[in-house]
């Protein structure tokens, strides 16, 4: 939806043509309006005031959620390796000890 200004026009000067004292519903529809434009304007400043842009976003989102995912998981492997690798050097470290290595080099 594209967002000239001429409704906030109109209000503006329809609050300019009434007494001093504005009413509420006034400065509301006036807020609301001036509003709606600023956002219609900050949309089609990003390149997101097209019908395909509410699909971009959602692709964007998805893609996103994909990486999130995705380093989850690879922080994940990395973990378990490095446990994997900590009991490995525990338990070799224990057979040392024990003097376990003797018996399978006999």
């Amino acid at each position: 939806m594209k967002y000239d200004g001429e409704m906030l026009a109109r209000l503006v000067a329809q609050a300019e043509a009434q007494p001093v004292g504005t009413d509420m519903v006034m400065i509301r529809a006036l807020i609301e309006e001036a509003s709606e434009l600023g956002a219609g304007r900050a949309l089609e400043r990003l390149g997101l005031a097209d019908g395909g842009a509410r699909d971009d976003v959602r692709e964007l989102r998805e893609l996103l959620g994909a990486w999130r995912d995705a380093k989850k998981a690879a922080r994940g492997a990395v973990v378990a390796w490095v446990v994997r690798v900590v009991m490995a050097l525990m338990l070799l470290g224990m057979a040392v000890k024990l003097g376990l290595l003797g018996l399978v080099h006999e």
